[in-house]
């Protein structure tokens, strides 16, 4: 799938460059899922969001508890496409 992420790599800061499976590649800057709450504050602890790693299988970021995202929001933060029809609900319910 065009929006799987083949690698990536932490830049500074909550910024991190991800390649995608099409060819396409940019930089994510996570800061603000801090402040979504939830299972996302554990990006405030650093070491922790430093400590990510590419599922081949999922085909997007994941932490070593199992907290992922979802690779096609990764793929329109990075590329500024935009998101799959079918996810353009539930990023106006994000706003």
């Amino acid at each position: 799938m065009r929006y799987d992420i083949k690698e990536a790599r932490h830049i500074n800061g909550y910024k991190i460059e991800v390649s995608f499976e099409d060819g396409k590649k940019g930089t994510v800057d996570l800061a603000g899922y801090i402040k979504k709450g939830g299972l996302f504050s554990r990006f405030s602890d650093f070491e922790y969001f430093k400590n990510f790693h590419v599922n081949k299988e999922l085909g997007t970021l994941c932490w070593t508890d199992g907290l992922d995202i979802a690779p096609e929001v990764l793929y329109h933060e990075a590329t500024k496409q935009p998101l799959p029809s079918w996810m353009s609900s539930e990023k106006k319910k994000a706003i």
